[in-house]
Formats: structure tokens, C-alpha cells, sequence
């Protein structure tokens, strides 16, 4: 099912963080964490398929602390690209939620709650507590969000990675990086850079795909020097004479993202050995997604996706009865 199948609008968030923060406050003990991870779940399911299929194969307490990271982020992503507001609306919720995320450091799960602290907010100031994230990396996130709410072109692939993707992508591999844990303590660094790799090949995938949608937001990720050697000054999906030069521009960018997704499928042994088959699972089905559109599925004719059969022969075939059950979970 889709976000917008289910009904994730504005109000349905807040009656989502309302019901939460009421059964946390009420419940005893770890309880209280049970029931923020179970509705970040449903946020999850209700999102993203591919990621959400692929997290099953995670422990238990690594997946319900990587569904509260996702719900924390979900959010604010959702008030720059889909609730109907304005600028200056958009710019006032992304202040609020990092107002809130400013004073909740420092304080128990149970005492943001009570504070008002938005319910998904508080479950990441508790996981990054635990797993010692540092609290810049999640300030970089909001200031990415931020950016998009003033679209301006990236001159280079450097600059793009250094001034958006750092903050939408690679500091959400640094999250998980501190989620899943290396090896040994010694490898950790090498975990760390593997996850900034992921992050930008799961996000060029996403810009790759997204090309038309992007456009009609008034953004485009594609480097100008890219574009420029196509002889492309300002892109336009809908124009006929751009489109082979904005296929190859869009295959370029795919082909780095598949360049990075060999090199995390490289270290995929720095990482802690109960987390290897979800990493190895999320290289394999967002890979495929990154090879149907380097084949020429999606743009200029659509949207690529990978089929859920292709999802499923990603997959470990001696962890498939881990997926049906989290969709009959309630």
C-alpha cells in the first residue's frame, strides 16, 4: 500500500503522534518504547516496500530502533514534498521539529513525551542516546530538507554530494552504521565509510528515478556539468529535443550509484555479522532498481520500480517467512 493509499496526510500524522504519545505515557516501563517502535513500524510499512522488506532480516532491537530512525525522518520529508502548504508554512514546521529536536536532548523517552516532544523525535533522541550518534548528523539532515525548500542547481557531482547529499543520505548511512555496528571496534571507520557509500548510491538511485517528479518540484540533482556536456542549460523533462542527452545524464549518475553499491558489496564484512544479509538484501533490490533504469526502464516513460518477484529472488530464501508475518502484524 502507498502513503497516499493510507491516508498520510497532515492530520493523520498528528493523530498518529496523539494515539502514540498517549499509550507510550500510559504503559510501564520498556513498554513505553514498544509502543513508539510499533507505530514507527506502521509508518515504515505504509512507506517504503523495498526497505521495509529488506530491515525484516535485522535482530529484533536493530530493526525497531532503525523504524524509529525512519519515522524521525519520514516526517520532515513529508512537509517539504507532499502536505499541500506553502513556503512559509513548510519553513515553519521544519523550525518547530528542530526547535523540538533542540530540547529534547539530554532527557529520558518518558520525560520528552510528557514535554510534547514529537513522539518520533523522542524515539530518535533515545536511539541515538544508546547508539552514540552525534547530534550533527541529524542538524545536517533538517538543513538538507531545508535546502530543498530554496532549489538551486549543483554546478559539479562533488558539489552536489557535499552540499545535499551529505545531509539527506549520507549521515542517514552514518545512523544506521551506528544501528547495525562493525565487526570489531577497529573496523568501525571502515563500517562508517562503506554506510557514506550506500548512502549515496541508494540516493542517486532515488534522483535517477525521480527525474520528472523533481522537475515538476522545481529541482534537479543532475550536476550541470553533466547536463552542460549534454548541451542541456536548462533542463526540461517535457522537451523532446533534450531527451537523449538527459538519458545520458541520467545514466551517468546511475552508473556512479552502481559503482559505490560494488564497493559497499566489498565491505560488507566490516559490518556486524547479524545485520550482513539485510545490508547485502538492501544492495541487491535497490541494485536491480539501478540496472533497470541503466536498461532504459523509467525516465523519459515512466517511473522504474523493481517487480516484488525481483524483490523477493534478492532475498534470502530461508528468511521469506519473516516478510508475510510483518505485514499481518498489526
Amino acid at each position: 500500500m502507498s502513503a497516499k493509499d493510507s491516508g498520510w496526510d497532515e492530520a493523520a500524522w498528528a493523530d498518529l503522534d496523539a494515539a502514540t504519545r498517549r499509550r507510550a505515557l500510559a504503559a510501564r516501563g520498556d513498554a513505553a518504547w514498544s509502543e513508539l517502535t510499533r507505530s514507527a513500524r506502521a509508518v515504515m510499512r505504509a512507506y517504503t516496500t523495498s526497505f521495509f522488506i529488506v530491515s525484516r532480516f535485522l535482530p529484533r532491537r536493530k530493526r525497531a530502533d532503525l523504524e524509529a530512525v525512519y519515522a524521525s525522518l519520514r516526517y520532515p520529508d513529508e512537509v517539504v514534498d507532499t502536505f499541500p502548504l506553502d513556503a512559509d508554512a513548510r519553513r515553519t514546521r521544519l523550525k518547530a521539529w528542530g526547535d523540538a529536536y533542540a530540547r529534547a536532548f539530554g532527557r529520558s523517552l518518558r520525560e520528552n513525551l510528557a514535554d510534547g516532544v514529537p513522539c518520533f523525535l523522542a524515539g530518535f533522541v533515545e536511539v541515538a542516546r544508546r547508539a552514540e550518534i552525534p547530534r550533527a548528523h541529524y542538524e545536517a539532515f533538517l538543513a538538507a530538507m531545508r535546502r530543498d525548500l530554496r532549489p538551486a542547481p549543483f554546478a559539479t557531482l562533488d558539489a552536489l554530494i557535499d552540499d545535499y547529499v551529505y545531509g539527506s543520505a549520507i549521515v542517514v548511512g552514518y545512523f544506521l552504521c551506528h544501528i547495525y555496528g562493525s565487526a570489531t571496534p577497529a573496523q568501525f571507520p571502515a563500517a562508517l565509510e562503506a554506510s557514506r557509500e550506500l548512502g549515496i548510491a541508494l540516493q542517486f538511485t532515488n534522483f535517477v528515478r525521480d527525474v520528472t517528479e523533481d522537475h515538476r518540484r522545481g529541482r534537479c540533482y543532475l550536476p550541470q556539468d553533466l547536463l552542460r556536456a549534454e548541451g542541456i542549460e536548462t533542463p526540461d523533462p517535457s522537451d523532446p529535443a533534450q531527451r537523449e542527452g538527459l538519458v545520458r545524464a541520467v545514466h551517468a549518475l546511475a552508473r556512479e550509484a552502481e559503482t559505490r553499491y560494488a564497493r559497499v558489496s566489498e565491505a560488507i564484512g566490516t559490518f556486524a555479522p547479524d545485520c550482513r544479509v539485510a545490508i547485502r538484501a538492501c544492495i541487491k533490490v535497490y541494485g536491480r532498481l539501478n540496472a533497470r533504469i541503466l536498461t532504459g526502464e523509467g525516465f523519459p516513460h515512466g517511473r522504474a520500480s523493481v517487480p516484488m518477484r525481483e524483490k523477493w529472488r534478492a532475498l534470502p530464501p530461508s528468511k521469506y517467512w519473516r516478510v508475510p508475518l510483518a505485514y499481518l502484524e498489526r
